[in-house]
């Protein structure tokens, strides 16, 4: 796969079927390796092992229903309280981020309400603080320290 503006981590890929799979340390199983599961993976392990976000407030693929159709959210990551923090989308390192991606992520935020938003394809991010109340997005300059109690 592809190098990412990430560090690199340890992965466990293995291939069965022709096909590679990922080891996916938060479902505890082997994933089916697509691109944009590649860059799920090499964000989680950043998330955890370099900014220090607790593995187990990480979420991955949590449904969620969005103007009466079931939709799932990439990542969540939520905070002590139980509260989601970052709602983040990945998507394959060829797709470029732009504002469709923006207003999708922002469809699902409409539900979970997030303190902030991440769109990333590996290579490059966007991060949003939220304000929910004037129902606006505020871009900021990094991925955000997770809160401490």
């Amino acid at each position: 796969m592809q190098e990412l503006q990430m560090p690199e981590f340890d992965h466990q890929v293995k291939k069965r079927d022709d096909k590679l799979w990922i080891f996916d340390i938060l479902r505890k199983k082997h994933i089916f390796l697509t691109p944009e599961e590649w860059v799920r993976q090499n964000l989680i392990h950043y998330l955890i092992n370099y900014l220090g976000y607790p593995k187990s407030l990480i979420k991955v693929e949590t449904g969620l229903k969005y103007d009466k159709r079931q939709k799932r959210s990439d990542v969540l990551v939520y905070d002590r309280e139980g509260q989601v923090f970052l709602l983040i989308e990945c998507k394959a390192m060829h797709i470029k981020i732009g504002q469709d991606t923006l207003e999708q992520v922002s469809a699902y935020n409409h539900v979970l309400k997030a303190q902030h938003i991440m769109i990333t394809n590996g290579h490059h991010y966007l991060v949003y603080a939220t304000h929910h109340e004037a129902k606006q997005y505020e871009l900021i300059p990094n991925i955000p320290n997770f809160p401490v109690v």
